[in-house]
């Protein structure tokens, strides 16, 4: 506001001096030559375009002696100009609508910017000023008010416009600038396109050229920003993905045969036979024409959606450089009544039209010009003019030639693709209108709630609208809005067919949805695609062969990347795709194959029930424990016989009920471990064996106590049969029957000793052993279980290919422990019945213990270099093996004797029987419990009668 009030104070001074000096102080330092459409007159809002309708600028004289015109245009494009008169056709429609502005006629002013920077600012700067002078700062004139600029062409061109009309806010809506500069707001806050940021096909070309495996490609780009960044964003894709860049050239802007001259060499010379392009039609096609020239041929081309359906580049003879291209084109649409606008021109109603008329006909519609031109032919040929050549020149347009008639690019609508984004463009900025027209006043979006006024409103409150538009196109339905200033990243993929006369079709054979998941953002028909030369494979075009899944890519010092040798994928890694980087870890429940192409899950391995080995486990541990329950019926069938008395039956039946129990948790051990079988199988197993030792032990401390006295009353017993021997010795020597001497009491101590029913440890005192102890164990159990108890695990470190199902202890301290107590149990029950082991009676129970023992010490001695030696399954069933061995083994010596008796001997179960004896040792004494009681009887006889 301040640099305003100053300009305006400036510019009263400055009339103040002229009025004073009579002479000008503001002076006009260059004039603008611009060519286009202008219709303001009654218009209540004044939209901007600007197409480069011309290729170049004519080159300047370099004259300094006058004030200096800007350089005209030449190259007149038939294709840039239907984007042009579509803008009109748009405006037209528009104005006609009673949907869409309908109390609002559009105008419009539309400059060409000759596809150079220079008239694109020219353009720009008199469509602001509004005047054809331009004022910078400054508009000029009380005419309708500018609504937006929809241009100006390439992506070069709109940036330097953005730039300007960014510092006034003033909208801007480009249908062909796709550059990804132009997303920066902070640069271009008032930038929107209908065409999709470059970033999309950047990506899509780097895909289609993953898709198809090269990894060996060329790149040219155009010397402008459209070039440079789309080719920068696709490099940088691409070599990060291994694919290396044989070439990378640039087409120069201004014509220069060598410099063109040099990238046909280049891409000659190379090997890569994939060539992506970035560029625009214009700059493309001096270098196919120098690659046709040259015959180069053998190339698939990747196209840019700038040049991919452009006429300019399909010129006679390319079918044998660019068949097969493939490349990238935005969204296309028909648009009804266009056609018949484009054909229904009048050559006279402007100087660009008229250009446009006498290009297409090779003719003039300005008569003097046609009679020089006349006149020259004739004054080349040494003739004159006849009266009939003078009323009608040669050369001459009549104004009535037919457009319809021409198969030229103007009139071609089968590929509106470019020409539908700036229909869509028009389209956006009316809508923006519509919405600031019917802005409801004190709802709008503006100070206070305030509205804009149509006829009267700044750019930056139109801005508002147009980035907050959201319609749908006419006869499309495409729902067009702005997420940034951008549209969603869609394009059609096209092959380029040419049939046997050399006529060109542009055939989808694929899309690509930038705004989808990267997994489904491309879709490609390959069947479809016709590559160079008619062949259906798509061509190769790699430095190194294609490293097979099941090998990594081991690059070689010093060259490319995508110049590598193929390493053999270690075991346990793969790689499934072809040119893999580096191999895959298999995770912890998978290995390689034997290809090493894929993770295949790893071998489960558990002794299962069904297998044959579970199945022989499964029927001897069933065979075990019926065995066992065999054995408990025999004694309770036979409770009352002295034998099972002798044994106490309680405990005995203690003893085989964990006999049973660790018959039975071995088949628990089988099976896939779950929590319950972990937690069952290690307790119950632990549980079993110390009710089973601890009843052992407390029947070998009864035959140890046992043992221990009989050893006592045979002692005495010696001594009253020595003692008596010789006080018989004495009397017999003296002759004297009154000198006998007897010693009644010690005779009853030996009796009374060696009774084996009158123990030191009663039955009471055993089963209390055998409660106490497997009580400890109890606890010890109940203790691991309520804070680490065990649970299933997945082995895979044990073996590489297999995943082993077993039981974690949970603590090794808590398993040491318990087992650490049987076997201590154990040892004590094999101490005890080893020192009873010399009780001798008719069973020899306590060397049944003995042997029993020690077969249980030699199982589990034998076990463990077994289990350490075994991996998987085999380790479960090394443990089964020797848990059903030591309970076999304990079966047999302790029970097996007794069941002999009760079963085949049973004259043998009685009260004599039973009672421990003494073998004889010298045939004088027979040493038996029942003789000693008989000698000291008849030693007492003899004393009395002879008293």
């Amino acid at each position: 506001m301040e640099i305003s009030r100053f300009l305006l104070g400036l510019c009263a001074f400055f009339h103040f001096f002229h009025t004073v000096s009579a002479e000008s102080t503001c002076k006009l330092k260059a004039k603008f030559n611009l060519s286009g459409y202008k219709d303001v007159e009654k218009k209540k809002v004044v939209i901007g375009g600007m197409f480069p309708v011309h290729k170049r600028i004519l080159s300047s004289d370099g004259n300094t002696s006058r004030v200096p015109v800007s350089s005209g245009c030449e190259g007149f494009n038939f294709r840039t100009f239907r984007w042009t008169q579509t803008m009109l056709f748009a405006i037209n429609e528009i104005n006609k609508r009673d949907d869409l502005l309908p109390d609002t006629d559009l105008g419009y002013v539309i400059y060409d910017s000759c596809f150079t920077i220079s008239k694109a600012v020219e353009g720009t700067l008199t469509y602001l000023t509004g005047q054809d002078e331009a004022v910078p700062n400054y508009r000029c004139g009380t005419g309708a008010p500018l609504a937006a600029l929809v241009g100006a062409g390439g992506s070069d061109l709109s940036i330097a416009t953005a730039r300007i009309l960014g510092l006034y806010h003033f909208p801007q809506v480009s249908y062909c600038s796709s550059c990804s500069a132009l997303e920066s707001k902070f640069q271009f806050p008032t930038f929107l396109r209908t065409i999709p940021n470059d970033k999309h096909q950047s990506t899509a070309m780097a895909q289609l050229v993953l898709h198809f495996g090269w990894t060996w490609v060329g790149t040219i780009a155009a010397d402008d920003d459209y070039g440079k960044y789309g080719i920068k964003d696709f490099k940088e894709q691409v070599e990060e993905a291994g694919v290396c860049i044989s070439f990378s050239e640039t087409l120069p802007k201004v014509n220069s045969p060598e410099s063109i001259q040099r990238i046909v060499e280049t891409v000659v010379a190379s090997t890569a036979n994939i060539i992506v392009v970035f560029s625009s039609d214009v700059d493309l096609s001096p270098l196919i024409l120098e690659l046709l020239h040259h015959n180069v041929t053998n190339r698939t081309w990747i196209a840019s959606e700038a040049w991919v359906t452009s006429a300019l580049i399909n010129q006679p003879g390319v079918n044998s450089v660019l068949d097969g291209t493939l490349g990238f084109g935005v969204k296309r649409a028909d648009i009804p009544g266009l056609q018949r606008h484009l054909l229904e021109l009048d050559p006279y109603a402007d100087p660009l039209t008229e250009e446009f008329w006498e290009t297409l006909f090779n003719c003039t519609l300005d008569y003097g010009k046609a009679l020089r031109q006349a006149k020259q032919k004739a004054k080349e040929l040494n003739g004159t003019l006849s009266r009939a050549a003078r009323g009608v020149a040669d050369g001459l347009c009549t104004g009535s030639e037919s457009l319809g008639k021409l198969n030229n690019t103007y009139s071609d609508i089968s590929q509106l693709r470019i020409t539908y984004s700036v229909y869509k463009a028009v389209y956006a900025v009316a809508h923006a209108l519509h919405n600031l027209e019917h802005c409801e006043p004190g709802k709008g979006p503006f100070s206070g709630n305030s509205c804009a006024d149509i006829t009267n409103f700044e750019p930056w409150q139109l801005m508002y609208y147009l980035k907050n538009v959201r319609f749908k196109v006419p006869n499309t339905d495409e729902e067009i809005y702005f997420t940034e200033g951008d549209v969603e990243g869609f394009y059609d993929i096209i092959n380029w067919h040419f049939n046997s006369n050399g006529e060109i079709s542009y055939v989808t054979v694929g899309h690509y949805n930038g705004s989808a998941v990267p997994e489904d953002r491309m879709t490609i028909m390959n069947d479809s695609i016709v590559w160079n030369n008619k062949v259906l494979e798509p061509p190769r075009s790699v430095c190194s062969e294609n490293c097979q899944p099941g090998t990594r890519k081991g690059i070689r010092q010093g060259e490319p990347v995508c110049c590598f040798d193929c390493i053999p994928c270690a075991d346990g890694e793969i790689s499934n795709t072809i040119n893999a980087r580096e191999c895959i870890l298999c995770s912890g429940d998978y290995w390689s194959n034997e290809a090493h192409d894929t993770c295949v899950p790893k071998i489960i391995e558990f002794l299962a029930f069904g297998e044959p080995l579970g199945i022989t486990l499964i029927v001897i541990s069933a065979f075990g424990a019926l065995v066992t329950i065999a054995v408990g019926v025999v004694f309770i069938v036979n409770i009352g016989t002295p034998l099972v008395k002798a044994n106490d039956a309680l405990l005995s039946f203690s003893l085989l009920f964990s006999l049973v129990v660790t018959f039975l948790c071995s088949i628990v051990f089988l099976g896939e471990p779950q929590k319950w079988s972990c937690m069952t199988s290690q307790v119950a197993l632990a549980l079993g064996f110390a009710l089973c030792l601890s009843s052992i032990m407390g029947k070998a401390a009864v035959l140890m106590m046992r043992a221990q006295a009989l050893k006592a009353a045979r002692t005495r017993a010696k001594a009253a049969a020595k003692a008596a021997k010789a006080a018989a010795e004495a009397a017999a020597n003296s002759g004297s029957p009154d000198v006998i001497v007897t010693n009644t009491n010690n005779n009853n101590d030996v009796t009374v000793s060696a009774n084996p029913e009158v123990d030191t440890l009663t039955f009471a005192h055993q089963r209390a052993i055998a409660a106490a102890a497997t009580l400890i164990q109890a606890v010890a159990c109940t203790v691991w279980l309520i804070i680490l108890p065990p649970y299933p695990v997945k082995n895979t470190s044990a073996q590489n290919i297999k995943i082993i199902l077993e039981c974690d202890e949970g603590s090794v301290v808590f398993i040491c422990c318990i087992f650490a107590y049987d076997i201590l149990l154990a040892l004590l029950a094999f101490i005890f019945a080893f020192i009873a082991r010399k009780l001798e009676d008719h069973f020899s129970e306590a060397k049944s213990m003995t042997f029993g023992m020690l077969v249980f010490f030699i199982v589990w001695i034998s076990f463990v270099p077994a289990y350490l030696s075994t991996r998987g399954k085999f380790m479960v069933a090394v443990q089964i093996f020797a848990i059903l061995a030591s309970s076999f083994g304990l079966l047999t010596c302790i029970f097996l004797p007794k069941c002999y008796v009760l079963l085949v001997k049973p004259e043998r179960n009685t009260e004599e029987m039973i009672r421990p004896h003494t073998k004889p040792r010298d045939g004088t004494s027979t040493g038996t419990s029942a003789s000693l009681n008989t000698a000291a009887t008849e030693v007492n006889a003899t004393a009395v009668i002879d008293d």
